[in-house]
């Protein structure tokens, strides 16, 4: 059953951030096109099979890598909710979702 994705607030802020980040450090938006493009393909893949990604401690919240960062979610029966875009290089203990 193909689910619909839906991004939180603090998912949106992230993925805003990151490619700020990209762009001012390339001088350029060519890779924040890709990572967007990138990200774009896992969801519509998590769409149709939402529990590719790794399991967490939380129950229903999974986490899928995409290049350098982690797509943090959560699966309802109609809807996946993107919680948070966290870079793998970063430290998990500062993880919140």
């Amino acid at each position: 059953m193909a689910r619909r994705i839906i991004w939180s607030e603090e998912a949106q802020n992230d993925r805003r951030l990151i490619f700020s980040y990209w762009n001012v450090r390339n001088k350029s938006n060519v890779y924040s096109k890709k990572l967007n493009e990138q990200l774009d393909k896992t969801l519509l893949v998590l769409c149709d099979f939402p529990f590719i990604g790794r399991p967490t401690q939380k129950i229903y919240v999974r986490s899928k890598i995409v290049l350098d960062y982690l797509v943090i979610y959560k699966i309802f029966d109609t809807k996946i909710i993107v919680l948070r875009i966290w870079d793998s290089r970063r430290n998990p203990q500062k993880l919140k979702y």
